[in-house]
């Protein structure tokens, strides 16, 4: 498989404040990577900074052989990002149908497709965003990301404060996406075991540095291991 992104020593945070410290990693296309660490280790920071929403103090960032750390924020959807941030960020005054076709770039993710993968939107497809639950939003931003017809698409905590219901029906909404249709994925997620079973390879955060990169199935298979590094500690048997 050719490598899709490569991002090397990158710098970066917000104003003067460096939160990542020599980020080095690697995706090929058709993989997904699932970026794991504790709360503030700099996980939405480095997706902000892929999709261009931070300061870079350093280093480089390559999406196909384009030099992403170059372009605007509004560039990066047009060299291949598709991002759905932890706030959504759909058009709540628009339609759910207006929210796809207002973004929508030429490719073969259109709205119907997307409306196949979440019928729960082609059934609220005249509803405005105020009026979808937290879980269509959730579908429907990453419905939005997805008409752009990305080349990586990278997901901020999408199953967060979502009913279980609804977790399952996006983990196997996102798992279609990138198993099945081969999409590149960069996946944050405070539930790891749930995106660690449909990754392929697995990052961790430390305080803005990678402590640890290998594969996803590796690390699901060493639950002690996962649990050190996201410092978590399992309570004594009694």
């Amino acid at each position: 498989m050719a490598e899709l992104l490569k991002v090397e020593n990158l710098r970066a945070g917000y104003g003067e404040a460096v939160v990542l410290q020599d980020v080095s990693l690697s995706l090929d296309e058709g993989q997904t990577l699932a970026l794991l660490g504790r709360n503030g280790t700099g996980k939405t920071t480095l997706i902000n900074t892929l999709a261009g929403a931070t300061r870079q103090h350093g280093g480089s960032i390559t999406l196909g052989g384009i030099a992403l750390h170059k372009l605007p924020s509004h560039e990066r959807a047009a060299a291949g990002i598709g991002w759905v941030p932890q706030e959504r960020n759909i058009f709540k005054s628009l339609t759910v149908h207006e929210n796809l076709t207002a973004v929508a770039r030429p490719g073969k993710w259109n709205p119907d497709r997307v409306y196949a993968m979440f019928p729960r939107l082609a059934e609220r497809k005249t509803n405005l965003g105020t009026q979808l639950s937290g879980g269509e939003q959730q579908m429907l931003a990453v419905g939005r990301a997805l008409v752009l017809n990305p080349k990586l698409l990278l997901l901020d905590e999408p199953l967060e404060g979502l009913a279980p219901i609804i977790v399952e029906e996006l983990l196997r909404a996102i798992a279609r996406i990138t198993r099945d249709e081969g999409l590149s994925a960069i996946i944050v997620e405070q539930h790891p075991q749930a995106i660690l079973a449909i990754s392929h390879r697995a990052v961790v955060l430390d305080h803005g540095t990678v402590v640890h990169s290998g594969g996803a199935e590796d690390l699901r298979e060493q639950p002690e291991l996962l649990d050190r590094l996201l410092g978590v500690t399992r309570a004594e048997p009694h």
